[in-house]
């Protein structure tokens, strides 16, 4: 089965999310085939893009510094690159976690 929220990269693996700034509490679900992180920080100055890469890197235990936001910075759909990830690692590590 293919999915559209993880896909390979050259630098590493490009994960496309769908983000809800200022929810009650950060968590990771699948809806409707995506991926839907809610975060707590509100959507200004940056601060939850922040709040996803730290989110995140602690989440699939990978470096804050291996995340970048390639589109997306100001919209709620992103596509995050994490740098020398593999892709199925990244599948494994976020369907254990996902609601």
């Amino acid at each position: 089965m293919e999915n559209k929220w993880v896909r390979p990269h050259n630098n590493g693996v490009i994960l496309t999310i769908k983000v809800v700034p200022n929810s009650s509490r950060n968590k990771i679900a699948f809806h409707s085939g995506e991926i839907k992180l809610n975060i707590t920080a509100p959507a200004i100055e940056n601060r939850a893009n922040q709040e996803i890469i730290k989110y995140l890197s602690k989440l699939l235990k990978v470096k804050k510094s291996s995340f970048e936001i390639v589109s997306g910075d100001k919209s709620k759909q992103k596509q995050i690159l994490i740098m020398d990830a593999i892709e199925e690692n990244i599948k494994t590590k976020i369907n254990e976690v996902a609601l």
